[in-house]
């Protein structure tokens, strides 16, 4: 089998420095290329990267369909090998791409869990104050639900970044795009609450100085951290639903819509390159749409 790996070094080189995108997506992209690997391994085909056609990858997308892969995820890996193969042809590893004419595997577009406003607070309510950790994880989710932010987005907040008397703090996005979102007032006092009265007694690890959510021992806290804490409140308060980090954000960004939000608002709010991306939000209450982010903002 030839060597791929000086390919996919090259690869993975260039969404890091040429596409800047974030580590989460440079790993996941360079994942699918290796899984076109491993299946040619499995399948005794000795091929290199220029060596590939069009019926290589078809035979490749009916293995991992057998595997039990979804066609969302599906559409996810060949979107990485898409990538992956017009970075060979800049390079002018490859004359032609094979993955062109490859089609996509149809997908539903699938609506997002969302929890009501009342489940929200049912969540918070859950939380046990009593504990240090109590007064932390409740800024934790004000702040992931108040500002609607992705998870990684939640664990580099720096203190640096937080515009109290403007009523913004400073996000850092995928791809290392910063924007600023409006910090509402019950977040703000929140955090402010978890600084004061837990993070200000944590002895803080060197490099985590300006980090604002640490765990006990002074460091960051980790994305599965974020998971379990919210995982472990959702079973405390009954609700069936399935729950992530990424729940807050979708029923922050829903209740916007419903509310009667500008779409380009809560675009420019999320940080989505695209308004088809937050278009997944107005399956409810199309009609109400208009004004900006603070008037609708459900923690106002």
């Amino acid at each position: 089998m030839p060597d791929w790996s000086s390919f996919i070094n090259g690869y993975k080189a260039y969404l890091q420095l040429e596409k800047s995108l974030s580590e989460n997506s440079v790993d996941a992209y360079v994942h699918d290329v290796n899984k076109f690997v491993q299946y040619l391994e499995v399948a005794g085909l000795n091929l290199s990267p220029e060596k590939a056609e069009l019926h290589h990858l078809q035979e490749f997308l009916k293995w991992i369909t057998g595997l039990g892969i979804t066609a969302r995820s599906q559409a996810r890996i060949l979107s990485g090998l898409k990538g992956f193969y017009k970075y060979l042809l800049l390079e002018n590893v490859v004359a032609k791409d094979p993955t062109e004419m490859l089609e996509s595997p149809k997908i539903g577009r699938k609506l997002p869990v969302v929890l009501s406003i009342e489940e929200i607070d049912k969540v918070i309510g859950a939380i046990d104050l009593s504990k240090p950790e109590g007064e932390r994880n409740k800024a934790i989710l004000e702040t992931l639900y108040g500002c609607g932010l992705r998870v990684s987005e939640l664990t580099d907040l720096r203190i640096s970044n937080l515009f109290f008397n403007d009523g913004f703090i400073k996000v850092i996005g995928k791809g290392d795009k910063e924007r600023m979102v409006p910090l509402g007032s019950v977040a703000a006092k929140q955090i402010l609450i978890y600084i004061k009265s837990v993070r200000s007694h944590i002895t803080v690890k060197k490099g985590y100085e300006d980090i604002l959510f640490l765990n006990r021992w002074g460091s960051g806290l980790t994305r599965v951290m974020i998971f379990i804490i919210i995982k472990k409140l959702t079973l405390k308060t009954g609700i069936l639903k399935s729950i992530s980090p990424h729940t807050f954000r979708h029923s922050f960004a829903t209740h916007l819509v419903e509310g009667g939000a500008d779409l380009r608002a809560i675009q420019e709010m999320l940080g989505h390159e695209s308004i088809t991306t937050t278009e997944i939000y107005t399956h409810l209450d199309r009609e109400y749409l208009r004004s900006t982010i603070l008037q609708y903002h459900p923690r106002s």
